[in-house]
């Protein structure tokens, strides 16, 4: 869900490596190498996804969710101190846009997990920036990788979906609708904002959105320290760290291999979900989860192979959570 979710920039498919730019030596985050800060940032926005599962019999799916947007707002405002004056309306409209697409995934992502487990939602949730990439390339071997997907998602809903909360499947599949027009504004808000002033912008405005949902769900409930505390925790697991994280990747790798790495989500979060809240999977569920890991695989492959570049997905969310 993740997400961050790119910090919200997609990158070009070429890497630049420190060395190569004069940069200077990386510092200890930048120590663990690119591909370790993208798993790292994954493990962030999936155990962040996990511990915001605890926290909603306490505040509620919506205020988790406002207290989420809320603290990464504000973190992210204070450390990127976004110029306000000088863009046009067209910028303005391209962040609202942006922001209102981030609350949404958000939003719809921690109502699938108020219903369903978090690896079958963030494997549902997936589905979105797949099915962007396959349209994008418009390749015929992406009918494969769709048929792979749709495989994957029989299982995972033992043919009928019975197994699973409709309705929490159904939040999961609209999230992940969210996260390809995540993706698609992520990428116009990094051309028209420098660094990652568009992505705090957008947090901000997604934050003004959601507080009164979150207020009307929860009211004095968002105040209470400890429910504070645990949504502060949240929001830096699976919004500030990962973006942090995977920004600094995205640096030293290229935007195809990231996006390989971010289809390893499902996986991680069936982990997370595991291992925090006892959510363990059947055969078949597995079997599913692996089959949409495959198809994103693949689907990332084939666009690169064919000369496209790959749109990196945005942090914090998933295929970055990404949602989570």
């Amino acid at each position: 869900m993740t997400t961050p979710d790119t910090a919200a920039t997609p990158q070009p498919a070429t890497s630049v490596t420190p060395a190569a730019a004069g940069a200077p030596r990386p510092g200890p985050l930048g120590s663990l190498g690119p591909v370790g800060l993208v798993l790292a940032g994954g493990i962030s926005v999936q155990f962040g996804g996990a511990l915001a599962v605890t926290l909603m019999p306490r505040a509620g799916a919506l205020g988790v969710v406002a207290l989420r947007l809320l603290v990464a707002a504000v973190v992210l405002l204070l450390v990127c101190r976004p110029r306000l004056r000088g863009h046009s309306r067209t910028d303005w409209g391209t962040v609202v846009v942006f922001g209102v697409a981030m609350a949404a995934m958000n939003g719809l992502f921690y109502q699938a997990l108020d219903r369903i487990p978090l690896g079958p939602a963030v494997t549902l949730e997936v589905l979105g920036p797949l099915a962007l990439s396959v349209l994008a390339s418009r390749r015929a071997i992406n009918i494969v990788w769709a048929a792979l997907a749709l495989a994957g998602v029989f299982l995972l809903g033992g043919g009928n979906f019975d197994s699973l909360d409709p309705t929490g499947a159904a939040f999961a599949l609209g999230a992940g609708a969210m996260w390809a027009a995540y993706i698609v504004f992520s990428a116009r808000t990094g051309r028209r904002f420098p660094q990652a002033d568009g992505l705090a912008l957008a947090m901000g405005v997604g934050a003004v959105l959601f507080l009164p949902l979150g207020i009307a769900e929860s009211g004095t409930k968002l105040l209470d320290p400890v429910t504070l505390g645990l949504g502060a925790a949240v929001a830096l697991l699976s919004s500030v760290l990962p973006y942090t994280l995977e920004l600094l990747a995205l640096r030293r790798l290229p935007a195809s291999t990231f996006a390989i790495l971010m289809s390893l989500e499902p996986a991680i979060a069936a982990t997370a979900g595991f291992l925090i809240l006892d959510q363990a999977l059947t055969a078949p569920e597995a079997a599913a989860i692996a089959l949409v890991i495959a198809a994103s695989m693949g689907a990332v492959r084939t666009q690169v192979g064919g000369g496209r570049k790959k749109t990196a997905a945005p942090e914090g969310t998933g295929l970055e959570g990404r949602e989570g």
